[in-house]
């Protein structure tokens, strides 16, 4: 770090913080209510360890929810190459990523909730854990947490960094704050370039940059029996998917199911919900649009009479993404800054996304420019692509052929480059102990 003054604005932070125990209680309370916490390691979310720590080396990765958690999968194993005696804990905050981390995490690793960023339970946390190392995935800048990290462990860096439009907007209000806490890692890498000149601005330093560390997830996974169970249901049929869809999105697809069934009224439209809490209320705005609708969450099997199919459950995007030869990202009408395209890349899709992307403004931009993904505005211009799509094989093959190219060439590339660098600081780290 370096000997830059802490700003007063996070002196003040730190202190309000210091005094908001019964608001952090408060606000943990409200989200169990709301499921979106895990009742059974709420106290996590307290900083206190449901896990011994394990002997040596300890490499924690914090990643704030399922894409970022999900990337650094890939990255633990390629260290691990390099680091065999480390071991790696792993913090997300979403109960979505802690379930895909218990299926997922290689056996050197540990998941743990990440506390709030109040003084009492990051203590708590740090004094249990003591990393060695710590490296922040993508944007989760808590002043109290990466503070503290940086007065234990010797090596602290920012991966697959990313500051959106409006955060960084609103961190150009607070420059002073923002520099200093960006001042506590050894390295900073964004995921691509726009991000990595947004944190060089912010920072006044030098960003390095190999691409988005998204790219380098393993492809999502499908259990076979489900795959062909769907295959059997679904027969021939015509069908699509519009996947990760947020709040605002699924009228805009349903208008387009609407538009395309005039001509291909076998049609199937299958709609995966970023958040699968949110599929009765998909349901419920395809029923009222006249549709026929089946829910994945109820069992309710597709039939003949089946409009739109509601894949409203866990870790079965895979599936749906072998299913369909045409996807729709999702995030990407409403301002969300869009999905991970190249998921659905890598399992054979032509990608239509909408013009809110900018969580992956390189990787949209080169993948429509090698012909693997097109734009789409509206319900209009989603039927117009789709039918298309749909019509003409050659070109729908060429463009799922330019999707996989471009996801499996940049996959191991990003991932060495980045790996690479980390490993250097964490030499360095293991030398100076």
């Amino acid at each position: 770090m370096t000997t830059l003054r802490e700003p007063m604005s996070l002196k003040i932070y730190r202190a309000v913080s210091l005094c908001a125990g019964p608001v952090a209680k408060i606000a943990l309370d409200r989200r169990l209510k709301a499921g979106k916490e895990d009742a059974a390691r709420i106290n996590e979310r307290r900083g206190a360890p449901s896990h011994e720590r394990p002997e040596g080396r300890l490499v924690w990765i914090h990643g704030a929810s399922v894409g970022e958690s999900l990337s650094v999968i890939p990255l633990i194993e390629r260290l691990d190459d390099d680091f065999p005696e480390t071991r790696f804990l792993v913090t997300t905050g979403t109960v979505t990523s802690a379930a895909l981390m218990r299926e997922r995490l290689p056996t050197n690793a540990i998941h743990q909730y990440i506390p709030l960023d109040h003084p009492a339970y990051v203590r708590e946390f740090m004094d249990h854990w003591r990393p060695d190392a710590a490296l922040f995935v993508e944007s989760e800048f808590w002043p109290n947490l990466i503070l503290a990290a940086r007065k234990t462990a010797p090596f602290c860096a920012l991966v697959n960094g990313r500051v959106s439009p409006k955060s960084f907007a609103d961190w150009k209000s607070q420059p002073n704050a923002i520099k200093y806490l960006l001042s506590v890692f050894d390295v900073m890498i964004g995921q691509d370039q726009q991000n990595a000149e947004r944190l060089e601005a912010l920072s006044g330093r030098k960003v390095l940059m190999f691409g988005n560390l998204k790219n380098a997830a393993a492809p999502l996974p499908a259990d076979e029996a489900t795959l062909a169970h769907f295959k059997a249901d679904i027969g021939e049929r015509v069908r699509w998917l519009a996947a990760s869809t947020h709040p605002g999105e699924e009228q805009t697809i349903v208008a387009a199911h609407k538009n395309l069934a005039n001509r291909a009224p076998n049609l199937l439209t299958m709609i995966a919900p970023r958040h699968p809490s949110r599929g009765d209320e998909v349901a419920e705005i395809a029923r009222a649009a006249g549709l026929v609708v089946a829910q994945r969450s109820k069992n309710e099997k597709i039939t003949d009479e089946t409009n739109v199919y509601v894949a409203d459950t866990l870790g079965e995007l895979g599936v749906f993404y072998r299913l369909c030869e045409i996807a729709f990202i999702g995030g990407s009408i409403t301002p969300k800054g869009g999905h991970n395209p190249l998921e659905p890349a890598r399992l054979g899709s032509a990608i239509l996304h909408g013009p809110e992307v900018f969580n992956f403004d390189d990787t949209y931009r080169i993948l429509r420019r090698a012909g693997g993904a097109a734009l789409v505005r509206n319900d209009r211009e989603m039927a117009t692509a789709i039918r298309r799509l749909m019509g003409d094989e050659k070109t729908r093959k060429a463009m799922i052929q330019s999707a996989r190219d471009f996801a499996e060439a940049n996959a191991r590339k990003t991932l060495d480059d980045i790996a690479e660098t980390l490993a250097g600081g964490l030499s360095a780290s293991v030398s100076a102990q």
